[in-house]
């Protein structure tokens, strides 16, 4: 069935909450300083490898992000492209600001955090909000972010839980991108191993208050038409 306009403005709106509350969790998760999350190791280790071998000074890991996030994008367009929608586009052009936004805000006060046990906790509790915003994000049914997009398809065809899926891809990530050179710390791992855990809880609760938000919003104006 055909989605009206409000609520596929509705569905994107929630896609974009969902977005701010993962990123303020991948905040947290980098501020404590532990390692990269996985997707960004693969990133950061693509980066360190062309800027050895092609000497491209302008080269930077934004750039290389974006450039691997679009190739993604292409790669599951062509695969089937009823996962690519307009929030998956809104996640790869939003995602590097709202991280250098909040890093601005928080980087200051939980950057001088030394203690490791605190690290630890700061880490763990940024990667539950990662899992609780990104699953938002997932049951928007708006698009996703593209590293996300790689296990929801890969979940989805293969008809295996996300959140088994989720760790093979990350693990993916993490060894391709630390061969490539990029930097992996005991806060890889551990993102690697909770995230797509904690996601899995998640993702179905995430997903009945959507579904009842978008019938409450959706459904007064098809109530009023039948009135009529």
């Amino acid at each position: 069935m055909k989605r009206s306009i409000k609520e596929g403005l509705i569905r994107i709106v929630i896609l974009m909450i969902g977005l701010t509350i993962a990123h303020l969790g991948v905040t947290l998760f980098l501020v404590s300083n532990l390692g990269s999350d996985p997707f960004n190791v693969f990133v950061q280790g693509t980066c360190h490898s062309l800027s050895a071998a092609f000497h491209w000074q302008a080269l930077t890991h934004g750039r290389v992000h974006i450039v691997i996030s679009l190739l993604i994008i292409l790669i599951l367009l062509a695969v089937d492209r009823n996962y690519v929608k307009i929030g998956t586009i809104l996640c790869m052009v939003c995602g590097g600001p709202f991280i250098d936004g909040f890093t601005f805000l928080l980087g200051p006060m939980l950057g001088q955090v030394t203690a490791l046990p605190l690290r630890i906790l700061m880490l763990a509790i940024g990667c539950v909000i990662l899992a609780f915003g990104m699953t938002i994000v997932i049951r928007s049914d708006a698009g996703t972010g593209p590293n996300d997009l790689v296990a929801v398809v890969i979940s989805d065809k293969l008809h295996k839980r996300f959140s088994v899926i989720r760790i093979i891809v990350d693990a993916t990530f993490i060894v391709i991108g630390f061969l490539l050179g990029g930097v992996a710390g005991i806060g890889t791992l551990i993102c690697m191993l909770l995230v797509g855990p904690v996601a899995g809880i998640f993702l179905p609760i995430n997903g009945r208050q959507i579904d009842k938000i978008i019938a409450r919003t959706c459904g007064q104006v098809g109530q009023e038409k039948n009135r009529e």
